[in-house]
């Protein structure tokens, strides 16, 4: 029985190519992952997405949720960086923080 020599393996590492986030962005990201945790919200963000702006009057008539609710919900994704608005009379018009939801979708390698 002939002895033949193995090669050496070299060790295969899986490790990623992006740098490690600061904790105050991974903090911020974090922030705004919560904020997302609710299915509402997520509609919400979706629903923006398809707009430059929208009234909250159209927000409140798209849900089948109380004009209070939806406003809890936006002052979340506001709290959260995600969303901002605009007072024209007695309506407020919100629209998504594109930096924002870029930083999202940068984080999930998309």
């Amino acid at each position: 029985m002939s002895m033949q020599a193995l090669p050496v393996l070299q060790p295969i590492c899986c490790g990623s190519d992006a740098p490690p986030l600061a904790a105050a962005a991974a903090a911020e990201l974090a922030e705004r992952f919560r904020a997302l945790a609710d299915p509402t919200r997520v509609a919400i963000v979706n629903r923006l997405s398809g707009a430059d702006e929208l009234c909250v009057c159209d927000l409140n008539s798209a849900f089948d949720l109380s004009q209070p609710t939806v406003s809890h919900h936006l002052k979340i994704l506001r709290d959260a960086g995600l969303v901002e608005s605009t007072r024209r009379g007695t309506w407020a018009y919100y629209r998504l923080v594109p930096d924002a939801v870029e930083s999202l979708r940068v984080t999930l390698g998309g």
